[in-house]
């Protein structure tokens, strides 16, 4: 009996490390990543004016540069500082 008592005060034991150690790692990662939870910015950058006739259908950013897929098939280049139209990129549809 005395072996079987040992074996239940070590099965208890492990559960209560392993239960201690699972809310530690929740924990950590509730603290250490913070920003999982932030709210993230989608918003048109407003120096960037589209020529006339063209409206924008997405946008995705470089670290110097804003890209804009346009409804004509093209994809429009901006310097993200000044806004100024660096490149046109005329996208071809595929032919079946």
């Amino acid at each position: 009996m005395a072996g079987l008592t040992l074996m239940r005060r070590l099965v208890t034991s492990l559960l209560v490390v392993m239960i201690l150690g699972f809310l530690l790692l929740i924990g950590l990662l509730v603290t250490r990543f913070p920003t999982l939870n932030a709210p993230v910015s989608y918003d048109f950058p407003e120096n960037i004016t589209l020529p006339a006739g063209i409206s924008a259908q997405n946008f995705t950013r470089g670290p110097d540069w804003v890209g804009i897929v346009t409804d004509k098939n093209a994809f429009l280049i901006f310097d993200a500082t000044t806004g100024e139209l660096r490149q046109t990129v005329e996208i071809q549809s595929a032919t079946q």
